[in-house]
């Protein structure tokens, strides 16, 4: 499986934008996949993520309320809807995928990444 994030702008805060990533491979169906951001300076920290059928997902508290990721299986595609986006948020997103499991775990079980993609927000 390959990975393909996209989406990504300069937003001002309060604003929205939806991030998107496609997957090659017959076998996305069946994967946990996440989406984890990196800041400058910082490291890698888990936003959020969504079981095999999308029945389950799990949010970082910074993004309940706010972020929704969703996935469709039918065309490959996982993908993260932010809302009332703040300064904070700036960061690469990455999408993930843990081909060992159905449901997340943890972001070191994630194996497999996609490239980033660049969210901005202005104050």
């Amino acid at each position: 499986v390959q990975l393909q994030a996209s989406g990504g702008g300069l937003v001002q805060a309060g604003g929205s934008l939806r991030l998107s990533c496609t997957a090659s491979g017959r076998t996305f169906s069946r994967y946990a996949m996440g989406w984890f951001r990196q800041a400058p300076g910082k490291e890698r920290e888990f936003v959020a993520a969504i079981s095999w059928s999308g029945g389950t997902t799990d949010y970082v508290d910074s993004a309940k309320g706010r972020f929704t990721i969703s996935r469709d299986n039918a065309k490959n595609t996982v993908d993260l809807q932010m809302n009332s986006l703040k300064p904070e948020d700036t960061a690469v997103y990455y999408c993930a995928a843990d081909p060992q499991r159905s449901y997340y775990h943890s972001l070191s079980g994630m194996s497999i990444w996609g490239s980033g993609t660049l969210v901005t927000v202005s104050s």
